[in-house]
């Protein structure tokens, strides 16, 4: 390979990267805007094509792994740009991890909410038989619960 070819490739690769670093910040940016909203929906909607951009970014990212010295000596005004986009992108993914341990939270909060419902209703209505035969209140603080859920 010629190192014209060579240049011409790194360059491909650099605006190619730049494209779906680009698509890779729009769909966060929707995201996070679903999250935002509370739009489960739309955050399900962006799963197929977040799948897809991720695993094209990620096999992008095996070609600036593969050649780091090539793209390191690399200087044009496109690898600046791309590092630009980048930092764009980090501060979206960080932002969406936020927003998605939040939502977990709170769904976990919830859940637990629910959980000691049903715990005190369940110790409410229990009963079983006493020492003389009759009905009693039976303690079962230490009884297993079940709770499904559905996302």
């Amino acid at each position: 390979m010629t190192e014209n070819a060579n240049i011409q490739e790194i360059a491909d690769k650099i605006e190619m990267m730049k494209q779906i670093v680009i698509s890779f910040t729009e769909v966060i940016a929707k995201e996070n805007s679903a999250l935002k909203a509370n739009d489960i929906k739309a955050v399900k909607g962006l799963y197929e094509q977040k799948i897809k951009v991720v695993a094209a970014y990620r096999s992008a990212c095996a070609f600036f792994i593969k050649n780091q010295k090539a793209i390191a000596d690399y200087d044009n005004q496109d690898k600046a740009e791309l590092k630009e986009l980048s930092r764009e992108l980090d501060r979206s993914l960080k932002e969406n991890e936020l927003l998605l341990k939040t939502r977990m939270e709170a769904g976990k909060s919830v859940m637990n909410i629910f959980v000691q419902a049903a715990k005190m209703a369940n110790n409410k209505q229990a009963t079983a038989y006493g020492a003389k035969g009759g009905y009693a209140l039976m303690d079962n603080q230490r009884n297993a619960l079940a709770f499904n859920r559905t996302m």
